[in-house]
């Protein structure tokens, strides 16, 4: 299935940056409420359903023998005409 990326956004932050970033998200689906995105002249609004598919990977890009790069993803994913895909794997915990 081909991606469209409909808005992307890449930026060097300090950790509390990012941490209120995602409290601002995380209030917005806390409240139901859709989350907007913008960066200069771009915006995109996304409106998540009661119930998304919640990915988590932490990966590491590079050289087997030598040093890459290392990241965590969060996803939201959910399909557009709101039917239900199977869920997924365990519970995540984060500690």
């Amino acid at each position: 299935m081909p991606e469209e990326v409909l808005f992307k956004s890449e930026s060097d932050q300090t950790r509390e940056e990012i941490a209120s970033y995602l409290r601002s998200v995380a209030d917005k689906l806390e409240q139901g409420d859709a989350v907007t995105l913008k960066s200069d002249s771009e915006s995109v609004t996304m409106e998540p359903p009661a119930r998304p598919t919640f990915e988590v990977k932490a990966e590491r890009e590079g050289p087997t023998d030598g040093p890459g790069e290392l990241s965590i993803e969060f996803e939201l994913e959910w399909n557009e005409n709101g039917n239900k895909e199977d869920g997924g794997s365990g519970q995540l915990e984060i500690e």
